[in-house]
């Protein structure tokens, strides 16, 4: 009698299907408002400083309640949690309804809904990012996380011109649109059913509980690796910020071929991440993710330096094949070496290096190319990031020695 190994296909895992339609809801209806929210706020204001408030609006609830929203993450049911932090993005986009449908003559309500929504994520992302684990077999994990991605990456592609299209129609219809969507994946998440994970004491408390997702990191170089890793290369690799003064100045292309810039980088990470859901990364796990890691600077500086707009367009699709191999590695061996009792908290944590790096990233060019210029600004951020590559491999050994996506024995 043959004992057959459980299945690594994530779709075989009922609970998992429900959750893989609740993210795909999600992912949707986030780009559509971001998208929409762009428009509204420079239509209100005509300042593009505003711009630059929307994103700090959403970030700054997940640098504040890092602390409490891990801990809830890993105290509390996260499907939930999960499912309240829909209910409450739901609220938002239908306050944001309710705003279009008024004169529209001040922006700072726009602003109290952004809050919410950063409210959410603070809460939202930890408990979701967590419960993968608790949902699928360590065998169908790699193939539940390249799912994910493809999920992510199509949301941020499409999402934006569905947003722009339904906006198109009014303010109105791209905010409602996402409350049907919020709407559809918090239910689905009902229906997903008791989920089993471990079980803290909800009456742990103190500063030691709430900072455990700190301490984990700092003490396990496989995740401070990993977690590091992406911090300082989404810092220095940030090219996607001088992308407008690439295609207009540099490339000499138009709204449409900014348009393709932009969505490059995406279509490299999609068709890797379907590559991955079929066939995975069974050896060389470590090594694999450093080189990816290196890779990513090198295209970043053959982007820099281009002058044409086909080889610009290569090299950012070749940038997110590589930036999509290393979120694969790093997000299988954090979610299976991390213990399921302090995984929220980790991941609380990790969303806000994740955020930082993102926002820090996009500054950091910025300041260099008002400094130096565009193309200094970008050459400079792809060799830091290939010597950081360096610099980790280094410093990391057991990240840079995993051969098998497995966790901590």
């Amino acid at each position: 009698m043959t004992i057959e190994s459980p299945s690594a296909n994530a779709f075989h895992y009922p609970a998992y299907v429900y959750y893989f339609i609740s993210r795909v809801g999600h992912s949707f209806a986030l780009q559509i408002v971001s998208t929409a929210i762009g428009w509204q706020v420079y239509a209100i204001t005509h300042q593009a400083i505003y711009l630059a408030y929307v994103g700090l609006a959403v970030f700054l609830p997940v640098l504040l309640l890092v602390l409490p929203s891990g801990y809830v993450a890993d105290h509390y049911d996260r499907r939930m949690v999960s499912a309240c932090c829909f209910v409450l993005e739901a609220l938002a986009a239908l306050g944001l309804v309710i705003f279009s449908m008024g004169a529209q003559t001040v922006v700072w309500p726009v602003f109290v809904y952004l809050s919410l929504l950063g409210v959410a994520s603070a809460f939202g992302h930890p408990a979701a990012s967590a419960i993968v684990p608790n949902l699928l077999s360590k065998e169908a994990l790699p193939h539940g996380v390249s799912l994910n991605s493809i999920t992510w990456q199509t949301s941020s592609i499409t999402g934006p011109v569905i947003g722009g299209l339904l906006y198109g129609f009014g303010s109105v219809v791209p905010y409602a649109v996402s409350v049907l969507f919020l709407g559809i994946g918090a239910i689905s998440l009902f229906l997903m059913g008791k989920v089993d994970q471990h079980k803290n004491e909800q009456s742990e408390g103190g500063l030691a509980t709430m900072l455990a997702g700190f301490s984990f990191i700092l003490s396990e170089p496989i995740v401070l690796g990993a977690i590091s890793l992406d911090l300082f290369a989404v810092l220095l690799g940030g090219a996607v910020a001088m992308m407008p003064i690439y295609a207009a100045d540099i490339l000499h292309l138009d709204p449409t071929g900014l348009g393709l810039l932009r969505s490059a980088p995406g279509i490299g990470a999609i068709a890797v991440s379907l590559w991955l859901s079929k066939f995975g990364i069974k050896d060389h796990a470590g090594k694999i993710l450093f080189a990816s890691v290196g890779l990513s600077g090198l295209v970043v500086v053959v982007f820099g330096f281009s002058v044409l707009p086909w080889l610009s367009i290569i090299a950012l699709m070749l940038y997110g094949a590589f930036d999509m191999i290393s979120v694969y590695v790093r997000e299988v061996l954090m979610q299976l070496w991390i213990p399921d009792a302090v995984r929220g908290r980790v991941n609380a944590v990790n969303n806000v290096f994740i955020g930082a790096s993102n926002q820090l990233g996009e500054a950091r060019a910025g300041f260099v190319a008002a400094f130096l210029g565009a193309v200094p600004a970008v050459v400079i951020g792809g060799f830091g990031t290939m010597i950081v590559a360096g610099a980790w491999s280094y410093m990391f050994p057991k990240l840079r020695d995993a051969r098998k996506l497995v966790g901590k024995d």
